[in-house]
């Protein structure tokens, strides 16, 4: 049988004697009572823990994520050269059907992406050559000479920088000139040589 606590506050008013049993309480029932508590700081540990565990893991997640962000970012810059290589496929398309205006407006989307892909990577010959391209067929000869020429001084022995180069001279009526692009491409064993040779000899009626 387990003892029992009791406890007694005698409290005196005036005449009156009041006795106030507050409460009884078994031995067993404070040791229940104490693993209650035990259990309770448990949950509460264990609580906390999890919440330091989450914290954590949202800021390690939120830090990929924004490095990732800053390598999709670089990603998309290096894709604005993709990107414009279709437009000006498309463009080509167009051509051929003779939907000049359509085309046109192709061309210039392709230049404002490959300008982008230039901001970020201004030592490669391939963009450069594009954005000639892009330039000559929407009639900016002189700019787009500026860049052919850019990307010759990068790459000279660049295979289609070296024929679209000509294919301007010859659009401008400088055949020695186109002349001098197609002396550079006839080692290259390449279809750059045999396009510019025909396009020199037709004067321009074959230009792509």
């Amino acid at each position: 049988m387990n003892s029992f606590i009791f406890l007694n506050y005698i409290i005196l008013n005036k005449d009156k004697r009041v006795i106030i049993s507050l409460f009884f309480l078994t031995i067993s029932d404070i040791f229940h009572y104490m693993k209650k508590l035990k259990f309770l700081f448990l949950t509460i540990s264990l609580s906390i823990k999890k919440i330091i565990y989450i914290t954590t893991f949202c800021l390690v997640s939120q830090f990929l994520f924004a490095a990732g962000g800053d390598s999709s970012s670089g990603d998309s810059k290096s894709n604005y050269y993709d990107d414009a290589k279709k437009l000006v496929k498309r463009a080509g398309k167009l051509e051929k059907k003779e939907k000049n205006d359509k085309a046109q407006k192709l061309y210039s989307e392709a230049f404002k992406k490959l300008e982008k892909a230039y901001s970020s990577d201004k030592n490669n010959p391939d963009i450069l050559n594009y954005m000639g391209y892009t330039s000559r067929k929407i009639g900016n000869f002189e700019q787009a000479e500026k860049f052919y020429l850019t990307g010759l001084s990068i790459k000279p022995n660049h295979n289609g920088i070296n024929e679209y180069l000509g294919e301007l001279y010859v659009q401008t009526n400088r055949i020695d000139k186109a002349n001098e692009r197609l002396e550079v491409l006839k080692n290259c064993n390449c279809d750059e040589f045999k396009e510019l040779e025909l396009i020199i000899k037709t004067r321009g009626s074959k230009i792509y």
